[in-house]
């Protein structure tokens, strides 16, 4: 694999607007076994992990930009897309981040996956008032019902943050397994309301936090037995909501 760390090195220290980060021993051995075989569940169990993170005066000017909006605009990157917003066209702030965050995302992919292709992508931002989406959720590939894991590439900037079932969630006790089923639905369990059983998974580390600013390498599918798609869940923002925007991109293996 030593082509492959090489190629990552040669990213060089800043793209358009991404860092890409020094993968540690541990981390190093899950892409490299993700990058043979995607489809390695073990490995997709000790995900998600941070590829990238924002550079500061790009993190601190979309937060700016995202100051800017009462509501919460979200944005997808399809063709209407990409023909009503040229490279050439009118400035747009945060649109020209999604195109920047895009094309960095793309060529991180490019070398860790090399099959992998673009799917689907979509950025929000302005002010949160509830978590988006409302519950523990995986992302799907609905363009293909039989798909299996894909790498998805997820970046929060600000202060809202996105936590995650970390490890295998097949190898949770009953309990825990009914806790995350509330949490799912957001619903009441024998094992209590959703709100104090999110803490609780929290304080007990089965709930991960993904750092703010950062590109994370996570899972998606449509629940194939032989993928492990990574369950997250959106921070609750504080009273009165907070400004934040959210960066996410999909692909495929052809």
């Amino acid at each position: 694999m030593k082509m492959l760390h090489e190629a990552w090195a040669a990213l060089g220290p800043t793209l358009g607007v991404l860092e890409p980060l020094r993968f540690s021993r541990d981390q190093w051995s899950v892409i490299d076994r993700l990058h043979s075989n995607f489809s390695d569940r073990e490995a997709q169990t000790r995900v998600p992990i941070p590829l990238a993170r924002f550079a500061r005066e790009a993190a601190d000017d979309i937060t700016r930009q995202a100051r800017r909006f009462d509501g919460v605009t979200t944005e997808y990157v399809d063709d209407r897309w990409l023909a009503e917003r040229p490279v050439n066209g009118p400035a747009e702030r945060l649109a020209d981040y999604a195109r920047l965050y895009n094309d960095d995302v793309d060529r991180m992919i490019e070398v860790l996956f090399p099959s992998a292709r673009y799917r689907k992508g979509h950025y929000a931002f302005g002010k949160f008032t509830v978590p988006q989406p409302h519950g523990l959720h995986t992302d799907h590939s609905a363009e293909d019902p039989s798909a299996a894991g894909e790498p998805i590439c997820i970046a929060r900037i600000g202060t809202l943050g996105t936590h995650y079932v970390a490890g295998d969630v097949e190898a949770y006790d009953p309990r825990t397994r009914s806790m995350l089923n509330a949490l799912r639905y957001w619903i009441s369990v024998p094992e209590g309301e959703p709100e104090a059983i999110f803490e609780e998974l929290l304080q007990k580390q089965v709930l991960g936090t993904i750092p703010v600013d950062h590109v994370m390498l996570m899972v998606a599918g449509n629940g194939s037995g032989d993928a492990h798609v990574t369950q997250h869940i959106a921070a609750r923002p504080p009273a009165g909501g907070v400004h934040s925007a959210f960066f996410q991109r999909q692909y495929r293996f052809t």
